[in-house]
């Protein structure tokens, strides 16, 4: 897997938890849904290649098995792990649609184009995706990553002045 900074991983999950004790572990998925996991084969799992050999829902869980990982100890040694990919295995976001990790780095301007500053970070504390905007100065902000507060986010990303901290 590649950690090329023109092709940064992009989290897709991580590891909650040994799931029984065959080898099995209980997921916390971040990416659009089980589908989106299901395409990759090969995940980057803190510098050694998982190979996913089978998913499934167990309830409320989503539940992986990956080659090489057959008992509880080996599974319960992975909690915390996350799973990525490198950007280029992902599909192409659609209309009106873009990948977080895309943000991270880009310059923001504010409504008339004025400079502003750069995303250094998303963040998420379970209400709305939060960018994390620092400004020449230093000085960092959280806004809210909503159509009122970033309204334009091709090709520059625009940002309301209000929202800034």
């Amino acid at each position: 897997m590649s950690d090329d900074r023109s092709d940064p991983p992009v989290m897709l999950a991580a590891i909650a938890g040994a799931h029984g004790v065959g080898g099995e572990v209980r997921l916390k998925l971040f990416a659009e849904g089980v589908d989106s996991l299901r395409r990759h084969q090969r995940f980057d799992a803190a510098g050694r290649t998982l190979v996913l050999k089978g998913l499934k829902q167990a309830g409320k869980s989503l539940v992986a098995r990956f080659e090489g990982i057959t008992d509880r100890d080996a599974a319960e040694a992975l909690r915390g792990t996350q799973l990525t990919v490198p950007r280029s295995a992902l599909p192409s976001p659609g209309p009106d649609e873009i990948y977080i990790t895309d943000l991270v780095g880009r310059a923001v301007l504010d409504l008339d184009g004025a400079p502003l500053g750069r995303v250094v970070g998303v963040e998420n504390y379970g209400a709305t995706d939060l960018l994390d905007i620092e400004a020449a100065d230093g000085r960092r902000s959280l806004v809210p990553f909503t159509k009122e507060a970033v309204p334009e986010t091709d090709p520059d990303l625009r940002v309301d002045p209000d929202f800034l901290a």
